[in-house]
């Protein structure tokens, strides 16, 4: 399975949001939730990373907290304050948190977290008028590849239980 990659009729949006989805397909090959991530700034990817919690053992290794790690890296610093993130799932309290703390300024995804989502399903800590630093959230790009890479990958685990 692989998503469209050719960005020339693609909006910016969901060009970026198809470099997250080959994300959150390493992800899946590699038996983790498909979720993928990448930061940009000034047109450029400077950060990308699936989620690789079963690979490491490490509850942390989320996509965006990977990515907005390598994103840091890149900038030399930690505030990421032209950065706009792309990520196939709304973040959990984690991630969103993190977004807050690294003054992200935009944060833009595919699909909701009914579970545990903190961009506005469950909670919405990115827009919390009680914390110092909001982050701007456009929902809803590529959200059809994204809802069904994670359905395969949750289908496929059913099924290895039965």
């Amino acid at each position: 399975m692989c998503y469209n990659r050719n960005t020339k009729d693609l909006t910016t949006h969901e060009a970026y949001m198809s470099e997250a989805m080959a994300e959150a397909e390493a992800a899946y090959r590699d038996g983790d939730v498909p979720v993928g991530a990448v930061a940009v700034r000034e047109g450029r990817i400077i950060a990308r990373g699936h989620n690789c919690k079963e690979a490491q053992g490490d509850p942390t290794a989320h996509a965006e907290m990977i990515t907005l790690r390598k994103a840091a890296e890149a900038l030399g610093g930690w505030r990421l304050a032209d950065v706009t993130l792309y990520c196939t799932m709304e973040p959990c309290p984690m991630c969103a948190g993190a977004m807050v703390l690294a003054r992200l300024p935009h944060l833009v995804y595919a699909v909701d977290d009914p579970k545990a989502g903190a961009a506005g399903s469950v909670l919405d800590l990115l827009r919390s008028p009680r914390l110092n630093h909001q982050v701007r959230v456009t929902a809803g790009v590529l959200s059809d590849e994204a809802k069904e890479l994670l359905e395969l990958f949750f289908r496929g685990l059913r099924e290895s239980r039965v």
